[in-house]
């Protein structure tokens, strides 16, 4: 490997964040720095003894698709001219990875393989979280519990029947409460785990097809239950009647539905949390750019401009009193924004204080369907 301008490709590397490891086409290890040294420790050593063959052994544990595997990267990209992206089982994590073909001008070719170390603070947040969550709902549950067990056993001096099934209601109230939270956050690990682990994005691939768009989402509201859509403590209300359709009948997509469901479900339930009872909600969409553009669209509080790139950060929101007084993590933007992207679309949003948000998904399109049914508007 030759230097640049007189500046030492070893010195080069060595100034990258990302580790580095270079092979000859004999599978010998030629070149690593310092960040590979530090993410790999003494197994450096055995690369350097063993070359290519030392890397398959211990990149390749707990991959159970051979396409992932580092030999199939490599061969990718000796075939590509482009990097080609894998993800490697060591030490615990999963690392990202890329593997690419460095042709230099004597014809030879080159691998390198580069090493990401990921930034889990969010995992460790979401784990914290987690378990004070757990915590807290499993002693006010027990609470609650033993208060209900004490109410039927030592019912109070004539208490009638009516007023003892109402002190009991509201212990089980609390109860539904907890749980519900709890589960919440335990879906929320779950999507979370499945984006640390690089398997999002091929789960998503994998249940991607095409969608005529009109009847997954007047499906999609007609599946909502309000007992397990939004959480107990929101004020009750027909949330269905604020919906409005603008979904014209020839829209396909290419998407995942469970995905697509799940990113759906988490921006209409901040609509409806974040903006007043009886204001409308609109989900629109239109064909723009070869793609399909959802808008979901309220007259809700808004979100500050100032905070505007906080809220798409894991575990921030809004600081307004009205956002903070409803019950959230702050990691549903976060969680949609990656599933959005692993079905390759983009997800942003537009939003005044005040006056309201719209949030915006951008989904690859399929082949137009015949229209079969009016484009027009309709309540959901």
């Amino acid at each position: 490997m030759s230097s640049t301008s007189g500046l030492p490709a070893q010195s080069l590397i060595d100034g990258l964040g990302q580790g580095i490891l270079i092979f000859d086409a004999d599978n010998h290890l030629l070149m690593s720095n310092q960040a590979a040294r530090h993410i790999l420790g003494a197994d450096l050593r055995m690369i350097k003894a063993q070359g290519w063959k030392a890397v398959t052994a211990l990149f390749g544990a707990r991959q159970p698709n051979p396409d992932h595997l580092p030999e199939a990267a490599r061969a990718r990209a000796l075939a590509s001219e482009y990097p080609v992206r894998f993800h490697a089982f060591y030490g615990g994590d999963y690392l990202p990875c890329f593997a690419s073909a460095v042709r230099a001008s004597s014809g030879d070719i080159y691998t390198m393989i580069t090493l990401e170390q990921p930034d889990w603070t969010p995992i460790t947040d979401l784990f914290d979280t987690f378990l004070n969550e757990v915590h807290e709902n499993s002693s006010s549950t027990r609470g609650h519990a033993d208060l209900i067990l004490a109410s039927l056993k030592r019912p109070k001096p004539n208490e009638t029947v009516e007023g003892l099934s109402k002190r009991i209601g509201g212990f089980a109230g609390l109860i539904q409460t907890h749980m519900h939270r709890l589960i919440r956050l335990a879906d929320m690990m779950a999507r979370m785990e499945r984006l640390r682990t690089n398997h999002l994005r091929d789960e998503v691939q994998s249940a991607t097809r095409t969608l005529d768009l009109r009847d997954f989402i007047e499906d999609f509201i007609e599946s909502l239950g309000e007992d397990h859509f939004l959480d107990p403590e929101t004020e009750k209300q027909d949330y269905r009647s604020r919906i409005t359709l603008k979904v014209p009948s020839n829209l396909r997509v290419q998407a995942s539905p469970a995905h697509l469901s799940a990113v759906l479900r988490d921006m209409l339930r901040n609509a409806i949390m974040y903006s007043m009872m009886a204001t409308p909600i609109v989900l629109s969409a239109q064909e723009h750019d070869s793609g399909i553009q959802l808008d979901l669209s309220d007259e809700g509080y808004g979100i500050r401009a100032s905070e505007t790139e906080r809220v798409i950060l894991p575990f921030q929101r809004g600081r307004q009193p009205q956002i903070i007084s409803e019950f959230g993590y702050g990691l549903s933007i976060y969680l949609c924004k990656a599933e959005v992207e692993a079905m390759n679309g983009r997800l942003w949003f537009e939003s005044e204080e005040g006056v309201g948000t719209t949030f915006s998904i951008k989904l690859p399109s399929a082949a137009s369907a015949p229209a079969s049914r009016s484009s027009s508007g309709r309540s959901a």
